[in-house]
């Protein structure tokens, strides 16, 4: 499984196509494109709200190199995460065969070439911040090869992995300031509190059970099913109270009063996932994926309108 077989580079790069399309499902691209998009313009808003932010073509490069980034970090958990998978995965491609460790290291080389090459157009901070982010992807591995702990403790585990996502939030806001886009001033940093809380609401939803289950790693196994529900739920409003925070609603007069409101509203979909999570065994994730991009959606209108 470890072995390099990369005879024939056509055949490797039809198998990491392969991989791609099962691994990396169009929502995650949707994601990634909608991060940057949310992240910059938001953190252009927040820092010169007298000026109109649009997209330019240093968000065009930004976009592609995160897309590519989250491709390699996917590539990057397959790997670790392969006895796991063995177990409660079987049919994921590193575990069927249907790619190798080896090919997936060799793409992982060709996507840093790239993004760092493609960040280094836009700045040398740009160039840094993502090579320090695919570092710290490899560094995760690392620590959870040599430290039990790491990989059994999902608490610890998410202590340890979850800083590489604020470290592409980082990537974003310091590219966009040394191409002009935002301002550096405390907000743009503040701007980062948002995408945690929203994507941690996401996190704790997607690995809550009403069942215990010992062998899988569930927030619900250390917090309990309403502890679990809970830290989403509170990750959901601090992700509202950041962005509220930060765009001064009611600043505004309709209709501008209503768009910048409208964080708040969304909260109704984690609620409503929380109320459907009284029926069921699995917590319902649809609602949270939702959640994130609703909101995603509604910091774009807001850069784009509010101005």
């Amino acid at each position: 499984m470890g072995s390099v077989g990369v005879i024939n580079p056509l055949v490797s790069a039809a198998r990491i196509a392969r991989f791609t399309a099962v691994m990396y499902k169009p929502h995650y691209l949707l994601y990634g494109v909608l991060w940057v998009l949310a992240l910059e313009g938001t953190a252009s808003f927040v820092t010169q709200p007298d000026s109109a932010w649009r997209p330019t073509g240093a968000t065009v490069v930004r976009i592609v190199v995160v897309a590519f980034v989250l491709l390699y970090l996917r590539m990057v958990d397959e790997q670790k995460d392969l006895e796991y998978d063995r177990v409660h995965n079987p049919d994921r491609p590193l575990v069927t065969g249907a790619v190798s460790g080896g090919e997936l290291r060799v793409a992982m080389g060709l996507i840093a070439i790239g993004a760092i090459a493609g960040s280094l157009a836009l700045s040398v901070g740009s160039a840094v911040m993502i090579a320090v982010a695919m570092a710290y992807g490899l560094v995760l591995w690392g620590l959870e090869w040599l430290y039990a702990t790491v990989r059994t403790n999902i608490l610890v585990n998410l202590v340890v992995t979850y800083p590489v996502q604020l470290l592409v939030t980082g990537y974003i806001v310091v590219s966009a300031i040394d191409t002009g886009e935002v301002r550096p001033h405390w907000q743009a940093a503040a701007v980062a509190g948002i995408f945690a809380g929203a994507f941690l609401q996401f996190e704790f939803a997607r690995k809550t059970s009403r069942e215990r289950r010992p062998d899988e790693l569930l927030y619900s196994n250390v917090l309990g099913a309403k502890g679990s529900t809970v830290a989403s739920l509170l990750c959901a409003v601090a992700a509202v109270l950041c962005d509220i925070g930060l765009v001064q609603p009611w600043d505004y007069s309709p209709p501008g009063s209503l768009i910048a409101w409208l964080p708040a509203v969304l909260l109704l979909i984690p609620a409503f996932g929380a109320l459907r999570f009284r029926d069921r065994v699995a917590y319902p994730a649809l609602p949270a994926v939702v959640f994130i991009l609703a909101l995603y959606l509604t910091l774009i209108g807001q850069a784009l309108a509010l101005p």
